[in-house]
């Protein structure tokens, strides 16, 4: 899934009607003025257009000084809630406001009409922000970079290549059993492990874990099991010691990613700071994974190759993304390495912290949860084992994960660079400028969605007002969105549809979750589900 990174600092407190931000009034509601683009000086497209565009340094904004804001940012310890901070600004100041820390500035946005306009100056190559931490690694360690930190042309070709084997329909088919295969192991997995440890009740065993560990490999086991066509055994009842430090590195990347984020990474690796240090060994190690199976696979489509049966020949199982780019060669082995890499780094936290959330909110909810239930119990039914139709007759189950992906985005930003100026809230942006679309603020807005924290699949039936566009951004959007997105949503997808066919799914409390920011948004304590047999 994709990562994406907030810029902002600790909002300060309000007095009276005053803001102290920036002598702002607070405001309740948002305008939904509209959005244009600048020609000649003057805003285009709109009747909104009508009054005077406002300047940039006019856009309301956290405080001038990026290093004092970085102080303020560090103190008060905002690295750990940047979600909670982007919904108090919004409230505090408006839908946009500039946030200024360290060394990046960013214009902040949260409506629809604003998002579209950002998208539309995108331009043919969008560029988003750029992870300098991860970047500085590759740059020291001599390694290639994968589509996630190129931009320009470059990224465009080689992203032209992988959309064909991770975004397309036709590998989406062929990798679907794949991911099934797992999701039903895992679910296998887990009516043993009730059946042994659970407590009867009423006839039937129910078992209470925190389901966390065990979503990490299975989403570690799925990643893999796509990406090199292999399973590597994480659901035997003794994992591998090297898969579970992969799972550590990946959440110890994740954790420093953000701090180096503000401070320059070159300074760091000259001066052997002990975080930049952390970081670039928790890469290492991703990197030395990933490159032990790159090299099995490699080994084994050469021996299947010898005896004369290709990756695509027919009859023939199908051999992963990896055999795929391999076969077909229109990327140089560095690039693959680099590629495969950075959709497994990014394909673990990123499909079991959701998952998370999912059961939690499914638990607090077994209304909801039956009506999903019922509708994935006739679909399964009807696609005598096909995956795929058992999926598209159960589109309650994108809407499940598309709502828990509202409520509780990975990601908490989308970024975008325009390539000409425009106006949003009446504004004038330059071309050029950062603008991020804050995805936590905006899932949660009672401007933007009826009932907000009310856990609803059902809004994002196509024939309702809440479905429009702009509004479900988790894997952001046109041609620079996640690259590992069709992935993502049919494992999700697959895993819930076998929990739900085997469980019903209970919470002890139906207390909102506590969340913190790594990277990515996670419970700051994962949850305990209740399984119980059906």
């Amino acid at each position: 899934m994709n990562i994406r990174v907030t810029v902002c600092v600790g909002a300060q407190q309000t007095c009276g009607s005053r803001n102290l931000l920036c002598g702002v009034a607070p405001r309740r509601a948002f305008s939904m003025a509209a959005a244009g683009t600048v020609a000649h000086g003057k805003l285009e497209g709109r009747k909104a257009a009508e009054r005077r565009v406002r300047s940039f340094e006019e856009i309301p904004h956290t405080g001038r000084s990026g290093w004092v804001n970085l102080v303020k940012f560090w103190r008060e310890d905002r690295f750990r809630h940047l979600h909670l901070h982007m919904e108090r600004t919004f409230k505090a100041l408006g839908p946009i406001y500039r946030e200024h820390v360290g060394t990046q500035s960013s214009v902040n946005i949260i409506l629809p009409l604003d998002i579209a306009e950002l998208f539309r100056s995108e331009g043919l190559h969008p560029r988003r922000m750029t992870l300098q931490p991860w970047a500085t690694h590759r740059e020291t360690r001599q390694l290639s970079k994968g589509v996630f930190l190129k931009n320009g042309e470059e990224w465009h070709a080689d992203r032209l290549i992988l959309n064909r084997e991770v975004m397309m329909s036709a590998p989406v088919k062929r990798f679907l059993p794949l991911l099934d295969e797992v999701a039903r192991d895992f679910s296998q997995m887990l009516q043993v492990r009730v059946g042994k440890e659970g407590r009867v009740e009423g006839g039937k065993r129910s078992l209470t874990v925190d389901p966390s560990p065990d979503l990490f490999r299975f989403a570690l086991e799925a990643s893999c099991h796509v990406l090199y066509g292999e399973r590597i055994g994480l659901f035997s009842s003794s994992p591998s010691l090297e898969s579970q430090k992969f799972i550590w590195a990946v959440e110890r990347m994740l954790a420093t990613t953000p701090p180096l984020l503000y401070l320059p990474p070159r300074l760091l690796f000259r001066i052997g700071a002990p975080l930049w240090t952390q970081h670039a060994n928790a890469w290492d190690h991703i990197f030395s994974h990933a490159e032990a199976r790159i090299q099995k696979g490699y080994r084994r489509m050469s021996s299947s190759q010898a005896q004369g049966s290709g990756a695509g020949a027919a009859g023939v199982r199908y051999t992963g993304v990896l055999g795929q780019l391999m076969e077909k060669g229109q990327l140089s082995l560095d690039l693959i390495k680099a590629n495969i890499t950075e959709l497994m780094a990014g394909g673990v936290d990123t499909t079991a912290v959701p998952l998370q959330f999912a059961l939690f909110e499914l638990g607090r909810n077994p209304e909801v949860q039956e009506r999903v239930r019922q509708q994935v119990r006739v679909s399964c039914a009807q696609a005598g084992g096909d995956p795929q139709k058992a999926l598209q007759g159960a589109p309650l189950l994108k809407g499940t994960i598309k709502e828990i992906l509202r409520l509780y985005p990975v990601g908490t930003t989308v970024q975008r660079y325009p390539i000409k100026d425009i106006v949003i809230q009446n504004y004038h942006i330059p071309a050029g400028t950062m603008v991020q679309a804050c995805l936590y603020p905006l899932g949660r807005s009672a401007d933007v969605f009826e009932d907000p924290l009310r856990f609803d699949p059902e809004r994002w039936d196509s024939s309702r007002e809440g479905a429009r566009g702009f509004r479900s951004l988790a894997f952001g959007f046109g041609a620079r969105q996640c690259v590992g997105r069709r992935i993502a949503e049919n494992e999700m997808q697959l895993i819930l549809m076998h929990i739900l066919l085997s469980f019903h799914l209970s919470v002890s409390s139906s207390e909102d979750i506590r969340t913190t920011c790594t990277l990515i948004l996670q419970p700051e304590t994962p949850p305990r589900i209740t399984f119980s047999q059906l």
